[in-house]
């Protein structure tokens, strides 16, 4: 493959993760994935970013927050001036900063209270099975359009030590999903991300530096 026809697959890998590629765009990028070892790491740190930039609504992009009522002002003097004499002063500057709180905050939670709830996520627990000794662990799969996302759960990682996943697909191949740093009897919990799409994925498997599975799970 050349330089150019890297490059053009290359700059789709955000539309792949968000799922916005025609059906022979999304092909093309998917056989380049299982070629190109640095495309699928960087897909692999463009993926996390997919889900949240889902739930933007770009009709609100522009609009500037709400203002506070026109009656706080008037509230809040109102309270000043009713304060005995003996405390005025420092109420005036508490209830001043209490009115910058709240005027500097209220664009902030009508936004939080107009955003839409986000959606709840699809966890799919699935089987594991330990294969070195002492390594306890629990694992849920995800589905995206832009491949698939493991959470691991677990003890008995080997402080310190660095462990790598991988995802077999039906045909055999091996797409990589991150690495993690063992924990040793701490629980450890990690998100891991792999371009291999649910429906192809048949297995992932946790190995060490010396590429020997410690884990393996069926999905």
């Amino acid at each position: 493959m050349n330089l150019d026809e890297h490059r053009r697959l290359r700059e789709l890998l955000g539309g792949f993760a968000l799922g916005q590629l025609t059906p022979a765009e999304r092909t093309a990028v998917q056989a380049h994935l299982d070629g190109c070892a640095e495309c699928r790491a960087e897909l692999g740190a463009i993926a996390p970013l997919a889900a949240p930039l889902k739930l933007i609504d770009p009709a609100r992009l522009d609009q500037a927050p709400a203002g506070p009522p026109d009656w706080l002002e008037t509230s809040i003097l109102t309270a000043i001036k009713a304060e005995p004499r003996r405390i005025r002063s420092k109420g005036r500057w508490l209830l001043a900063a209490a009115a910058v709180v709240v005027i500097g905050g209220a664009g902030i939670g009508l936004g939080y209270g107009l955003a839409p709830d986000p959606p709840k996520i699809p966890l799919e627990p699935v089987p594991v099975t330990a294969i070195a000794a002492g390594v306890r662990s629990t694992a849920d799969v995800v589905p995206h359009t832009w491949g698939m996302e493991i959470k691991l759960v677990g003890t008995g990682y080997e402080a310190g030590k660095r462990y790598h996943v991988v995802v077999l697909d039906e045909a055999g191949r091996v797409a990589p999903a991150g690495e993690f740093i063992g924990t040793g009897d701490r629980r450890m919990s990690c998100n891991l991300n792999s371009s291999v799409l649910r429906p192809d994925a048949r297995s992932f498997e946790v190995l060490d530096d010396a590429d020997q599975v410690v884990l393996r799970g069926q999905v």
